[in-house]
């Protein structure tokens, strides 16, 4: 499986979003020729006022983003994992990734479980639960004989969820993100090659890099999106600026490594 991973530099500006997601997704395309071609968390709107997050939001199957993301994977014949984008359902509000096949055909949609509400080591506060909902199902896809499982930036911290992930087949898990600076700077790739060696999965990490305005204030993501492999090991990455990266996923590796360092069937304690 050829996977790629496109890092952005998104805003409060939802339609410049868009156009800055496709031309880093034709270049992904011409350079990578993924089977599977993965986005960041809210690759279509991030920051701005709760008012505006929601007025950005879309209620699947209408809506720009979405369809977007559907026509690519028809046109280009591969499978599009939306990252993440805001969803309305009724009067509730979600961060939700969606996923569509080589048909444009949705086949997965996951709702963030573990919100952001935190305050960084700057002082600033986030409170992602003041404008999103809750999720509440572990989702998977499969990808041509591969499951992949789905989970979203802060969920990352939480490793009992990439657990069930794995248990439930998975072999490679996809982490859209927006890490902040401060964070991400000292957590990001310590806890992406910790889940990947526990669940001897791939992990593709798709990330949102620079500053964004949030208010009458300016923050800053992390980027350094990566791909990492089940012993850990960095496989791509895309470090300051925008871009993309990919990597050849060798399932008879991963098979290799959960034969010969059985893991699974060693846990006592569950």
């Amino acid at each position: 499986m050829r996977l790629a991973i496109v890092q952005m530099n998104a805003t409060d500006d939802k339609a410049a979003n868009l156009a800055q997601a496709r031309t880093l997704m034709d270049a992904a395309v011409a350079r990578e020729r993924p089977d599977l071609l993965s986005l960041p968390e809210t690759f279509a709107f991030i920051g701005g006022s709760r008012e505006a997050r929601h007025r950005s939001a879309e209620s699947f199957p209408a809506g720009e983003a979405y369809a977007m993301l559907r026509d690519f994977a028809r046109a280009h014949r591969l499978f599009v994992h939306g990252g993440s984008m805001f969803e309305r359902d009724g009067d509730r509000f979600y961060n939700t990734t969606v996923v569509f096949d080589r048909e444009g055909r949705e086949i997965a949609r996951y709702r963030k479980i573990h919100l952001f509400d935190v305050t960084t080591p700057d002082g600033r506060t986030y409170s992602e639960s003041d404008f999103v909902g809750r999720g509440s199902e572990i989702v998977l896809f499969d990808l041509e004989g591969v499951k992949v499982g789905l989970s979203i930036c802060y969920d990352l911290r939480f490793p009992e969820l990439y657990r069930r992930l794995a248990e439930a087949g998975a072999r490679l898990i996809l982490v859209p993100a927006a890490f902040t600076l401060q964070t991400g700077k000292d957590h990001w790739e310590i806890l992406l090659r910790a889940r990947a060696i526990e669940t001897q999965c791939y992990l593709a990490a798709a990330a949102q890099w620079g500053a964004f305005p949030s208010g009458r204030e300016l923050r800053h993501n992390y980027g350094h999106s990566m791909i990492v492999g089940p012993w850990g090991h960095v496989l791509a990455q895309v470090q300051d600026g925008i871009g993309v990266a990919g990597a050849e996923l060798d399932m008879a590796y991963l098979e290799t490594i959960r034969r010969d360092l059985p893991v699974h069937r060693h846990r006592v304690l569950r």
